[in-house]
């Protein structure tokens, strides 16, 4: 099995060729390209599982390059990183609202670079595995619903509005739910011992948080805040093992 193939865009060359062969030492595939143009055009060509892309580039900028990648239905659905010196709130705000998965800014801790793509990889694999359409999402909420009412289970299922900068929970937390998002935003971060708080997903519609630590049977190694008022559904830990023991294709949509 080919490992996963990583696209740099970035137009500084020292940062180009330090950035993959940090990222072929931990045994990824890498291509490179010095501009946002080339980006676009490598994107399209060679389909990589996940992009690292500057902002500050000729020929086009990061924002465009994302810009133009959202829009093509083959590479819509590419994890998207930023990896830029841009660190003004304001740029971050921007990247993110253009539908970036991750804003790192440089100089970038080589682990949170590692753990970061990991963890893009690792999501992009999950929604690749299951229909979030709506209508697999309403399908699976069905069959998520009639198993557990078949079992007298999903008393806690009702939906909760959630305002900006709630805390859903904390690192180190034991895990009561796994959670779906059915409007708005939640970020999860993670504390560097620096200080720093590092943002290490974010979830929108559709998407399915938290169920991690319910699956390795640990506590929640981020912090879940909400970024914009939302509504989510939790689902009980208890609710969710019979659900994923009980249903095949439930459990293969997690675990898989």
């Amino acid at each position: 099995m080919k490992s996963p193939l990583i696209l740099i865009i970035e137009d500084n060359e020292d940062v180009r060729q330090n950035t993959a062969e940090l990222l072929e030492v931990a045994n990824y595939r890498v291509i490179v390209a010095s501009n946002g143009r080339e980006g676009v055009r490598l994107s399209i060509s060679e389909k990589p599982d996940l992009i690292l892309c500057d902002i500050i580039m000729p020929e086009l900028d990061g924002y465009a390059v994302l810009h133009i990648l959202s829009k093509k239905v083959e590479t819509a659905h590419l994890p998207f990183i930023f990896l830029t010196a841009k660190a003004e709130k304001p740029d971050v705000r921007k990247g993110m609202s253009l539908g970036a998965d991750d804003y790192l800014v440089k100089p970038c801790d080589e682990t949170v670079l590692l753990e970061a793509i990991e963890a893009r990889l690792k999501k992009n694999a999950l929604l690749r595995s299951y229909d979030v359409s709506p209508l697999g999402i309403a399908n699976f909420l069905d069959g998520a619903r009639k198993t557990l009412l078949q079992n007298g289970l999903g008393k806690d299922n009702e939906p909760r509005t959630l305002k900006k900068k709630t805390i859903i929970f904390a690192e180190g937390d034991a895990p009561q739910y796994l959670y779906f998002v059915k409007s708005g935003s939640i970020k999860t971060i993670r504390t560097h011992p620096d200080g720093k708080e590092l943002i290490m997903n974010i979830y929108k519609a559709n998407d399915f948080f938290g169920f991690e630590p319910l699956l390795e049977g640990g506590l929640h190694s981020d912090t879940a805040i909400v970024m914009k008022d939302c509504e989510v559904i939790p689902i009980a830990s208890h609710d969710f093992l019979t659900l994923i023991q009980s249903n095949p294709a439930a459990a293969f949509s997690f675990i898989s």
